[in-house]
């Protein structure tokens, strides 16, 4: 990790997340009635409770507003939800507000064009491993994992260790 990284790591004090394609693998099920079903992977909600117990905010901005992620955002406890976007640069600062903070000390995980405006304003953009060229071309970390598939526990982590609090978590596991 070059210097300029590890200073931008270290002042972060928000991770914010795009859903679709981010948190969730990028399918959308609709059912008969047309309601919009998600799947999310377990090990990324874990990492988002990891990064709020060690002091990291975090939000997500999505271009989409669903029930699905109403839900699974209110079971992590995640306030700063931003649904329905359709500028993520306004929608970045919005939320920096809300949280007190500037944009500089946000990281933002993506995958899509959408999600550029957003990344090219913040102290850390990262890219999900299957992200568009775009995006991962602005990226200063891309996942190993997929979207959907771990990739935000798997940024979390990096940040968390980057930052020395990853062992806090780990030590709550008796390890």
């Amino acid at each position: 990790m070059d210097a300029e990284s590890a200073a931008a790591i270290a002042n972060l004090r928000l991770l914010l997340f795009d859903v679709d394609g981010v948190l969730t693998d990028g399918s959308i099920f609709v059912a008969d009635d047309g309601r919009e079903m998600k799947r999310f992977h377990v090990r990324d909600g874990f990492g988002i409770r990891a990064a709020m117990s060690v002091g990291i905010q975090v939000g997500v901005i999505t271009g989409r507003s669903t029930r699905a992620v109403n839900m699974r955002m209110s079971d992590l406890g995640i306030e700063l939800l931003l649904q329905g976007v359709k500028d993520k640069a306004i929608a970045l600062e919005t939320i920096c507000q809300r949280a007190g903070i500037e944009p500089h000390e946000a990281g933002y995980l993506g995958d899509d064009l959408i999600d550029l405006p957003a990344m090219l304003r913040v102290g850390y953009p990262m890219a999900v491993a299957d992200a568009v060229e775009e995006v991962r071309s602005v990226a200063q970390y891309t996942t190993t994992a997929p979207g959907g598939r771990g990739a935000a526990r798997e940024a979390i982590e990096h940040v968390l260790k980057a930052q020395g609090k990853w062992a806090d978590v780990v030590d709550r596991y008796g390890i």
